[in-house]
């Protein structure tokens, strides 16, 4: 089985690390630990895992599951919000949960500590949030709405990443409280990452499909953030793109263990409601196609004789056949997250050359590019994707010469309509 390259590895890292907030490993907990009322993950313990799912506690270990109260507080008694039910922070009491091995005289210290406040968080998952990230009519495993729940039990990770998601999704829900739920999902996705970090280098059969769902909850969770001043997603004002890292995480746990990821309840599901384009859209695709056509000509004519003149035919190509797929979802009255898996696969099936000419800003690849950015726009129904077609079509323009500005018109008219 073939890990992931040590030198992408090292790369997905120190993203990760520039995300979230650092542990200063104090003694005896570090003081944003201190701060948030958080269980520090380097306080002194046994060098047991608990991220490993076969460390987790069985159901009838649970029952027996000795439990011991300690106030905490997100932040101080002058911030609470006045409508209780949106009540994002507030003094709660942490329920820390230790357990005791029946075949052992030791008290084992599972240093899970779960808040009120994130018992919210979790209800708000479980009861609304996941509803937002699939269709919940074809996803007959239910993955969203109990699989990784459940799994977040065992994996530290997919626990602390659901919360991060669920406050990002309240604080939309809410915009008056919206700061305070960023600080509450910062806090569960540094506690999230450093988990994923922690057990990403050991990728296996027996834990590919919890570490790929953490993975794909970073990419969520950074939707959800919404747009960076100089972060378009595939290319940067500087350095490597955030999400095109998160998203080559994502590739390289794909590319490891494939076929033992997609198993089980994972297994790919086809949605028969996706059939062929309604003549109601038919028009629209055309015009877009025609665009494309038209775009097509220009760069045979102007790279034909550049060693890169192929990736680019090869990416429109295959845009076009994107943009079909996507009309057949909105045919089927599909948009929002539903467009998430093919037009992100347009993405994640690029030739490295490809995203590494997006990565250097070529004009060819972010014209490209910005014909992409009108299949973005179908998915702003999502939460998740509000405003962001329209950021990265502007990052685009910014980066183009003006001679190039011709050739984007109809995607940003399309977007910026």
């Amino acid at each position: 089985m073939k890990e992931m390259d040590m030198k992408e590895s090292s790369i997905y890292f120190r993203t990760l690390n520039t995300l979230h907030l650092q542990c200063d490993e104090g003694k005896p907990a570090c003081s944003k630990c201190i701060n948030h009322a958080i269980e520090c993950d380097f306080l002194s313990t046994p060098a047991t895992s608990s991220a490993s799912p076969s460390s987790a506690p069985s159901p009838s270990k649970s029952s027996k599951a000795q439990f011991r109260f300690k106030p905490s507080k997100y932040q101080s008694e002058d911030c609470k919000p006045k409508n209780k039910t949106r009540q994002p922070f507030s003094q709660t009491v942490s329920t820390k949960v230790q357990y005791k091995d029946p075949s052992s005289s030791t008290l084992q210290n599972s240093q899970d500590t779960v808040s009120f406040a994130d018992l919210r968080l979790f209800h708000h998952f479980v009861t609304d949030t996941y509803r937002t990230l699939g269709d919940e009519a074809t996803d007959r495993n239910q993955v969203w709405r109990t699989h990784v729940p459940q799994w977040g039990f065992s994996t530290p990770s997919i626990f602390h990443l659901i919360l991060a998601l669920a406050a990002l999704h309240l604080g939309y829900l809410h915009p008056e409280a919206r700061d305070q739920y960023i600080l509450q999902a910062d806090d569960h996705f540094t506690f999230g990452i450093r988990s994923v970090s922690a057990i990403l280098s050991s990728l296996n059969s027996e834990n590919c499909q919890s570490i790929y769902m953490s993975t794909v909850l970073i990419c969520l969770i950074y939707f959800a953030h919404g747009p960076k001043p100089g972060e378009y997603l595939v290319f940067s004002d500087t350095g490597k793109a955030e999400w095109l890292v998160l998203m080559r995480g994502v590739r390289s746990t794909l590319f490891s263990c494939h076929d033992k990821i997609f198993t089980g309840v994972l297994e790919i599901q086809t949605d028969p409601a996706i059939q062929g384009v309604s003549p109601l859209l038919q028009d629209e695709l055309g015009e877009h196609q025609s665009h494309l056509k038209a775009l097509g000509r220009f760069m045979d004519s102007q790279a034909s004789r550049s060693s890169t003149s192929h990736i680019y035919i090869d990416a429109l190509e295959n845009l076009s056949e994107m943009f079909e797929e996507a009309y057949r979802y909105l045919s089927a009255g599909k948009d929002g997250v539903n467009l998430m898996a093919p037009l992100f696969g347009w993405i994640y099936r690029r030739h490295e050359e490809f995203i590494c000419l997006l990565e250097e800003k070529e004009p060819f690849a972010l014209v490209i590019l910005a014909y992409w950015c009108i299949l973005l726009k179908f998915m702003r129904s999502s939460w998740l994707m509000i405003a962001w077609d329209r950021h990265v079509i502007a990052g685009i323009r910014q980066s183009l010469g003006t001679e190039f500005h011709h050739w984007i018109e109809w995607p940003v008219r399309v977007i910026c309509d």
